[in-house]
């Protein structure tokens, strides 16, 4: 193909526009959340590999956490394990840690490494017990009994289901200043032991807290936070993240995503990013280019 001159431009346009951000990224820490639709399709796959790949190369240090419901979905029908959820999460009983922790550790983590190595980067992957990573508890969630004369509310057992306790952040320090790209799987071990399957934003969050990343970037398979009317909301501070909770803008699926991006932007991080990851390149769209794409939250303007 003949390279056009006004082809060339754009080219050179591009580059010119990312080069104040490569400067001012340098040396930082930017967690990445992976999952939806960009898991799954191998043109997203790919345009997310060479993304992670081109973020090291430019001195930028990426960390990726992942998730994998939909692939630990499909493993639990084939051995005809039905699937049960409450409040948006996977009840987790011991024959299904066992598949989850499987699937997320022996499948997911280690085709997202494949392929970033084989787009030139190093990457290494762990879960949280690898190094007590991530040090976890486990998770007990309430609601309101059946009968309105029990005021008490009900505590649903959810199995080895966690929340992150503490993170040990030494052994991503150590990797990190090695040049190797971490590759983390949500799995957390409790106090004897115990694996616990947490989601995957929410270690995300925390692991951008402990790392005192400059970014937090959650992809999602959609455009970013959407206001009643369905138009894409930008720049937010968090009183106004707080007041679209509140007036109910944000809400199902979306509530954990941006209470972990708000979480995470309180205790120091720069910026939290909810990106569409139905979109090639998008991290890389978001970092290195004047617009940017998604929803950013940031403690204050």
């Amino acid at each position: 193909m003949t390279l056009t001159v006004d082809h060339a431009m754009n080219i050179a346009q591009v580059l010119t526009e990312s080069l104040p951000y490569i400067q001012r990224f340098a040396g930082k820490t930017v967690v990445i959340k992976y999952g939806g639709n960009a898991m799954v399709d191998d043109d997203l796959k790919k345009s997310f590999s060479r993304d992670v790949v081109l973020m090291k190369l430019v001195g930028i240090n990426p960390v990726v956490i992942h998730g994998g419901g939909p692939q630990i979905g499909r493993l639990l029908e084939r051995v005809g394990k039905q699937s049960e959820f409450i409040q948006g999460m996977r009840v987790t009983d011991k024959e299904t840690m066992d598949i989850v922790e499987m699937v997320l550790s022996g499948q997911v983590n280690k085709e997202i490494v494949n392929l970033i190595n084989r787009h030139g980067g190093h990457a290494v992957g762990l879960t949280g017990k690898d190094g007590t990573l991530i040090h976890a508890e486990k998770l007990h969630l309430t609601q309101d009994r059946d009968d309105p004369t029990i005021n008490i509310p009900e505590i649903i057992d959810m199995g080895h289901v966690g929340k992150v306790k503490q993170i040990n952040t030494r052994i991503v320090d150590l990797l990190v200043q090695s040049d190797f790209i971490p590759v983390i799987a949500p799995i957390g071990v409790g106090e004897n032991g115990q694996s616990y399957n947490i989601n995957a934003d929410l270690v995300a969050g925390k692991l951008a807290e402990a790392l005192r990343a400059e970014k937090l970037i959650l992809l999602t398979n959609t455009p970013g936070l959407l206001d009643k009317e369905g138009k894409l909301l930008t720049g937010l501070n968090a009183e106004q993240v707080q007041s679209l909770i509140a007036d109910g803008t944000i809400s199902d699926g979306m509530l954990p995503k941006i209470q972990c991006a708000l979480e995470a932007v309180h205790a120091g991080v720069r910026s939290a990013h909810i990106l569409d990851g139905r979109v090639e390149h998008a991290v890389i769209l978001e970092l290195f280019t004047d617009e940017g794409i998604g929803t950013l939250i940031r403690n204050r303007h």
